[in-house]
């Protein structure tokens, strides 16, 4: 018997509320809520979900402020986590099993950066358990995961953080001015896009593998369908997303960075339809991910597109892999995720002038949330915010599965016309796990 198979959800829950009401060694009043200017210990504390190669770079730039203090490590691999452990002071403590993590009482707020198909399921604990939570993009596969995830920070009044550090980035700072400030004119359309050629050989035809010494592969696949070993599947975030059941493809990879542009620079809502189409063309790897996808989003008044390949690089008019444009009537803005550049439509652009600064400087991703930790408002990328970015690309991907439009209520959240795609919106677990249907 496994030990996630010993510890229900019903006992996890009922030990974590208890962890969540004690007061942690180490936690100041302002971290907690309370008014008050933090002392010489007034440190929070930190822990780790996932320790990969983002997971750890998160927790480093957390690590590095003086009142912070990582205090728990978990990875279903020991190799990892106690690697990772190794790069703290104190050495932390380190656990298999993520929800014996969120029982200690000396963690505060928890980063989340395991495999996709373990973020709502993470995420939804942790709040149970009363800790604040870094979720790695994607937010979540699954509609119904987003929407659960979303319910359950609300109702727990937890702050979150989705890990797309690109938005705090200078240059996107400045493509939203330029839209706001109104000189492109009325803006039709924006173009999204991600291009990498990985030939037809893709991550590569490896076999299955015996699973490595010290990795848990059941509570690995967790939730998930069960399977053998896959050197790829385990490798990298990058590699693995050529596995649809853990990743959901290369779109949930790449394009929460990417989309994120047009839906923050023009505010927009949730798209009331949502079109893909692609398939597996080309690529004849190891894996089971579509190398090409095309998904047209609706808005009122306004169409977003996002574009995905993965056996060609031609990327336009810009240098890196990624692009975003956006076509106004009086010129197109097109911008990566450090430049951008605008191409007037004759002379309807003489006489703009530079927009003023209006997007505050950022403090860095993880700073900006640890600085909400204490404060207790919500970050710019909270899953509120991100809700709106993650609803697109989860949609998007049932709609290729589907093989047709999804018609969404932005009013209700509801999927509007279609019982299958409804059903399909919320995943089916793997035994013993089950998705809380409460949150929805």
């Amino acid at each position: 018997m496994s030990k996630f198979d010993q510890l229900s959800r019903r006992q996890f829950i009922g030990k974590s509320a208890v962890a969540g009401a004690a007061v942690p060694l180490y936690v100041s009043a302002s971290a907690l809520g309370q008014p008050g200017k933090p002392g010489a210990n007034d440190r929070i504390q930190v822990g780790l979900i996932g320790a990969g190669g983002m997971g750890r770079a998160n927790l480093k730039n957390c690590a590095k402020y003086d009142d912070v203090v990582v205090t728990h490590i978990c990875d279903v691999w020991k190799e990892r986590r106690e690697a990772a452990a190794a790069e703290h002071a104190g050495k932390p403590q380190t656990h298999n099993d993520y929800r014996d993590l969120l029982q200690q009482k000396d963690v505060d707020a928890v980063i989340i950066a395991s495999p996709p198909h373990w973020h709502a399921m993470m995420a939804i604990d942790a709040c149970e358990a009363g800790k604040d939570i870094y979720l790695q993009k994607p937010m979540t596969l699954h509609y119904a995961e987003s929407l659960a995830v979303k319910a359950a920070v609300k109702k727990h009044q937890r702050i979150s953080q989705v890990g797309t550090q690109i938005h705090a980035g200078e240059n996107y700072h400045r493509v939203v001015d330029h839209v706001r400030s109104g000189n492109l004119g009325r803006i039709g359309v924006a173009r999204t896009f991600d291009m990498l050629n990985m030939g037809v050989e893709g991550v590569g035809n490896d076999p299955n593998c015996d699973v490595p010494a010290g990795l848990d592969w059941d509570l690995w696949v967790g939730p998930g369908p069960m399977r053998p070993c896959h050197p790829m599947i385990i490798k990298t975030s990058g590699t693995h997303s050529a596995f649809l059941d853990y990743s959901g493809g290369w779109t949930p990879c790449w394009a929460p960075h990417i989309i994120d542009l047009p839906i923050w620079a023009l505010d927009l809502g949730l798209p009331t339809m949502v079109s893909s189409s692609g398939g597996r063309y080309v690529c004849r790897d190891a894996g089971d991910a579509y190398d090409t996808q095309e998904t047209i989003l609706q808005y009122p008044g306004f169409t977003l597109t996002w574009m995905m390949s993965q056996i060609n690089s031609y990327r336009f008019d810009l240098k890196g892999r990624v692009g975003i444009y956006f076509h106004g009537v009086n010129g197109t803005l097109y911008a990566d995720y450090g430049t951008h550049q605008i191409v007037p439509e004759g002379d309807r652009m003489k006489d703009a002038k530079e927009p003023e600064k209006s997007v505050p400087d950022s403090p860095g991703h993880e700073r900006e949330w640890l600085d909400c930790v204490r404060s207790r408002t919500q970050p710019s990328c909270s899953v509120f915010y991100h809700h709106k970015v993650n609803v697109p690309i989860v949609l998007g991907n049932l709609s290729l599965k589907l093989g047709r439009s999804i018609q969404l209520d932005p009013a209700t959240e509801k999927i509007v016309g279609d019982d299958e795609a409804a059903a399909l919106a919320v995943p089916e677990y793997r035994q013993p796990w089950k998705f809380p249907t409460q949150y929805l």
